[in-house]
């Protein structure tokens, strides 16, 4: 696995784009959101239909098509330096196949930020166009609101990407024991066991660093979601593992026998509790970037800054 193309860093003045890609947004989060980032200097727009409802299904941002048009213009918008997700929840492999990928590529790289439902755009952003993307708060995110930790490491990733190029765990759990190098990947591991098979998923974590976490999948769902992706050999020669938050997924003695049972056998680094995903105060985890991660250390150290 090859490291991808970093985006520019962005700076003061930069027009970002804030998009609804998934779930509904609340317009009170959505204003706190744009008024974190306007107190950084950026010039946050919001895409036509982030507060669009979908008229049938109410879990989804509007209908597919607006929401894929959404993201396509933001995207191929040269003012453009970022394109932000306003949320996760569900909605994202609805409208990813209609993005039009020539388009996108055409329109040069630039941030992609988002999590959790995301996922499926970090994988066809890796599988499509090559480029890193930044797994952290979204912009309507109770977490990116109200945590100044989860906003501080968001900020210098996004302007000082020097500053954060080792990323301390917040815990110190440590699974498996041992150092690791590769090119980060990684998400909600329920999407990415959802993606296998789809047109814009990678053959394999062969050679990275996968960092994986997710929300509301009892033990038995993550069980049966690792061996889905064991038996797909998705798993085959993966580098290292790092386990990120998992609320809602049920007492954590039980999903570590689960992950010591689906992971420990693949001979590779495990640490737990590395503080990224759905939890307080999360970090922000590039993927698509070639680092050592250090389980004993609780550390993944970045070969260069995410951003250019």
């Amino acid at each position: 696995m090859k490291p991808l193309t970093r985006p520019a860093r962005l700076v003061p003045g930069d027009r970002v784009a804030v998009v609804a890609p998934s779930g509904p947004v609340v317009e009170e989060r959505l204003q706190a959101g744009l008024d974190i980032l306007r107190g950084w200097d950026l010039n946050p727009v919001v895409a036509p239909h982030v507060l669009d409802r979908h008229p049938d299904f109410p879990y989804l941002a509007g209908i597919d098509a607006d929401r894929a048009a959404d993201f396509q213009a933001a995207w191929c918008d040269p003012d453009v330096a970022a394109v932000l997700c306003a949320r996760g929840g569900y909605g994202t492999q609805r409208m990813v196949d209609l993005l039009d990928w020539d388009a996108l590529r055409a329109a040069g790289p630039k941030v992609l930020l988002g999590f959790s439902d995301i996922t499926a755009l970090h994988e066809a952003f890796a599988n499509r166009l090559g480029l890193v993307t930044l797994h952290g708060p979204m912009a309507s995110a109770v977490d990116f609101l109200k945590n100044a930790r989860a906003q501080e490491h968001l900020r210098a990733t996004l302007f000082e990407p020097e500053s954060v190029r080792t990323i301390a765990s917040t815990g110190r759990g440590v699974l498996v024991p041992g150092r690791a190098r590769g090119v980060t990947l990684g998400g909600c591991v329920s999407l990415l066991a959802a993606d296998l098979g789809t047109p814009h998923a990678r053959p394999g974590a062969r050679g990275g660093l996968l960092m994986i976490e997710d929300i509301g999948e009892e033990a038995y769902r993550l069980d049966r979601i690792l061996t889905q992706l064991l038996r797909a050999g998705w798993l085959d020669s993966v580098a290292g593992i790092a386990l990120g938050s998992w609320k809602d997924c049920g007492p954590y003695e039980g999903l570590r026998a689960v992950f010591a049972d689906r992971l420990g056998g693949l001979g590779v680094p495990v640490v737990e509790d590395f503080g990224f995903g759905h939890c307080a105060g999360a970090l922000t985890i590039p993927f698509g970037v070639s680092a050592e991660l250090d389980a004993d250390a609780g550390t993944l150290t970045l070969d260069e800054a995410a951003l250019a």
